[in-house]
């Protein structure tokens, strides 16, 4: 799995405060509602694969590929949101972004008894150790970008450390959703750095 976010080297402060005082209506309503039906869609999915990879042990390719593009919306769309990245995010599952990727490849056969195990007690051994420390992540991440807000008003420039929190919190919580998803028997680990 890998889940790639670039550092521009320059951000654009006409941009930073179109996005602050106007993102909401021109890039939130319009995005999150399409957004919203797809993840409706993308639940059903999941229910369907669920099943699906209970008796084949493997993740439909057609759903797979739907629930993967969702996901790289949601970071485009969510870059946008956080001033991680300047530009309009696209619209549709199958855009791309210069900015960002998800990268999964599909595994051949997906664990029965894990499928198993997350249904069951994902709650517990996932959702719970994982939500809580993504919590006090997310509130510093807060911190974070009005700090950095600040700083990329009057510099053009987003500190690359303050850069690397946030992205790494993004990643974390992306490997969490995609694995309580079933669309993978790694599980996540408490970090959120780049793996090779």
């Amino acid at each position: 799995m890998k889940i790639t976010i670039k550092h521009q080297e320059t951000f654009s402060r006409g941009e930073l405060l179109l996005r602050s005082f106007f993102g909401f209506f021109y890039i939130m309503i319009p995005h999150m509602f399409l957004l919203y039906f797809l993840q409706i869609a993308g639940g059903l999915l999941s229910f369907i694969s669920w099943w699906a990879v209970l008796f084949t042990g493997k993740y439909p390719q057609s759903f797979y590929e739907f629930q993967l593009n969702l996901q790289r919306w949601s970071l485009r769309v969510g870059l946008r949101l956080l001033n991680l990245a300047d530009g309009y995010p696209a619209f549709g599952l199958n855009s791309a972004d210069s900015n960002s990727n998800i990268e999964i490849e599909n595994s051949e056969s997906l664990s029965r008894g894990l499928l198993l195990l997350r249904l069951f007690f994902g709650m517990f051994y996932v959702i719970i150790p994982h939500g809580f420390l993504l919590m006090f992540r997310a509130i510093a991440c807060m911190f974070i970008a009005f700090i950095a807000w600040w700083i990329v008003l009057f510099t053009g420039k987003y500190p690359e450390s303050m850069f690397n929190f946030v992205i790494e919190t993004q990643r974390w919580s992306i490997r969490v959703s995609l694995y309580m998803k079933f669309m993978t028997d790694i599980y996540p680990p408490f970090h959120g750095r780049e793996i090779e």
